[in-house]
This record gives structure tokens, sequence and C-alpha cells, in this order.
């Protein structure tokens, strides 16, 4: 039910509606104030929602029921959305949530985290707010997060393993309490996939006998045919089969093991993701041409391929001694 009053010169509208939050606004026009509510009501009769009883955590719950269990990166984007419901945005209201809450997340959150893993929390909430407004009804004004700077990327890192390192890190995984943290770091160095890939990878998607494992579905969008080498089929046919997964170890519990591992082998400024640069260097170094690296890697842009690529200059020079 909707009244309007006129009062100091304007028209206050208050729409009431069991089940729906009670909608206020004032015009200077008596028609403007007329069409607007006019449209209220018409959104009401739609079911449409409108965000002043719905929170950030309420909006994300349900997009981690509906949206998130369609996506090939789902298990951490559970875990991405749940930190983000424990944050300082959670309890505010969406009709009440401005660019500045945004800010003053992202700044909060940059003090802990990398510019990357912030920009992909700032994504999930956006598109989280899109589909509220396109698919869900809520008559939200416009997506506060959309207004807000993106924090800048970090350039792409070219740390390689240096001299010792790899044995050191791979004695150091070795005395893990997880007996997969050793072979999985070393297959990491053989095939240069990726940590969701390992971490994804089933037996039944693996043919040592015809050297090469299927990944079905990869972070490109399409899947490709890893070829295996003799070190990397030993590392698997060692590898116990006594679950789905090759490696069967939880993403977030892949952090702790690496992290104490690069304590116990003294190695710093080491990322796990850093092996896959590591591995698509030694591609090159054997000689391997661009288009057979990139079916290896999954590249389909082979400007991001010489990003990931980081020849030793010294290894360089030795050939140039040798074509001389």
């Amino acid at each position: 039910m909707a009244s309007i009053t006129k009062r100091n010169g304007r028209y206050h509208i208050r729409i009431r509606k069991t089940g729906f939050p009670t909608q206020c606004n004032s015009f200077s026009l008596r028609k403007d104030a007329e069409r607007w509510t006019r449209e209220i009501e018409r959104l009401n009769e739609n079911g449409y929602q409108f965000g002043c009883s719905v929170t950030v955590s309420n909006l994300l719950g349900r997009y981690l029921k509906e949206i998130t269990p369609q996506k090939r990166c789902a298990k951490i984007e559970r875990y991405r959305i749940r930190k983000l419901q424990s944050s300082a945005l959670a309890s505010i209201a969406l009709d009440k949530l401005r660019p500045q809450h945004i800010a003053a997340y992202r700044d909060e959150r940059l003090k802990h985290v990398a510019p990357s893993t912030c920009i992909w929390d700032l994504s999930i909430l956006s598109h989280a707010i899109s589909t509220a407004i396109r698919d869900w009804g809520y008559a939200l004004a416009d997506n506060p997060v959309e207004k807000v700077r993106k924090p800048v990327r970090e350039t792409g890192r070219n740390r390689r393993l240096k001299i010792g390192e790899q044995q050191d890190l791979l004695e150091a995984c070795r005395c893990s309490d997880n007996p997969y943290l050793s072979p999985l770091v070393e297959f990491a160095i053989e095939t240069a996939m990726r940590r969701g890939e390992l971490l994804s990878l089933k037996w039944s998607d693996v043919h040592v006998d015809q050297s090469y494992c299927h990944l079905p579905l990869t972070k490109n969008g399409s899947s490709r045919d890893v070829p295996l080498g003799m070190r990397a089929k030993a590392l698997l046919e060692d590898l116990p089969k006594n679950s789905e997964l090759a490696f069967p170890i939880h993403f977030e519990a892949l952090k702790g093991l690496w992290k104490r591992a690069m304590k116990r082998a003294g190695i710093e400024d080491l990322h796990l993701h850093d092996l896959r640069h590591e591995a698509t260097s030694r591609f090159f170094e054997k000689g391997l041409n661009v288009m057979e690296v990139a079916a290896i890697t999954g590249h389909k842009d082979l400007r991001m391929l010489q990003r990931y690529t980081h020849l030793r200059a010294t290894d360089i020079a030795s050939k140039l001694d040798i074509c001389s």
C-alpha cells in the first residue's frame, strides 16, 4: 500500500507490502512521485526484491549455493566467499553498500594478501551483486564494486630454482608428514601443471602406458593432454591408488605443507606456481619449440607463454658460443 503526503513543499512516498521492506522516497513534483510509486508497485508485483533487508553475507550465501557449484574453481571460491562473509562488509545491507565500503575492504585486504588475490575477491563480490540485479530481481541502483579502483597486479615473476635448491626442496618435502607432497612437487617440475590441475588429477585420466595424462577442463576452458616423461611416469607408478585423485591434498592444506617445507629447506621467495615457470623454461632449454611447449602448458596466447618463460642468459650465451 502506497501513501503520498506533501510536507515542506515536497511529496513524500511510503510503500508498504507484506514480505517486502518499506520503500521511501520524495520528489518536488507530484507526477514524479506518482510515476515512481507505480514503478515500485509494478516491481513488487513481479516479485522483485529490494536490498534493504538483504546483507552482503546473505547475498554471498545464496551465490555460494546457486552459482559457485557451476564453476571449475568451486572449491577455492567457497573458501574465498567464507572469507568475505567474515569481513566487515558482511553485515552491511545491500542498499547501504557504497564504494567507500568496498575501498576500505580493499585497502585492509591488501595489507595481508597479494593484489591478485584481492582482485579475485572483489570480482566474486561484483559478480554476486550483478547476478542479484540481473537474474534475481534485486532492485539496486548500481553495482558499487564497479566504481572502485582495482589494485594493480604484480609484475610477472621470473623466479627460477637456483643451483642446489631442487635437491634441498625435495628433501624438505620428503620430511613432510604428508607422503604426497614430494611427488606432487617433483611432478609439477616435470609437467608444468598448475596447482589446480595437479590437485584435481584423477586416476581415470592418467594413461601411463601411453605416456600422457588427460586434463578434461583447464583454466582456459579447454581440455589438454600432458605428455609424461620417464620420471613423471615413475612418480605416478609409485603413488598409492587408494583415492580417486592422484594427489589427494586439499588446496588449503597444501599451502601449509609448502610453507613448512620452505622453512625446512631454508629457501626464500619461492612459490609453488614458480615451478610452472621452471618447468616451462626447461622445456625450451631442452630444445622444444614454442608450439610444442604451448601444447604441454596449455597457453593459447603466446605472449602469456613468453611471460612464463625465463631462460637463463648463461645458457643462451653457451649456445651463442657453439654457433660462432
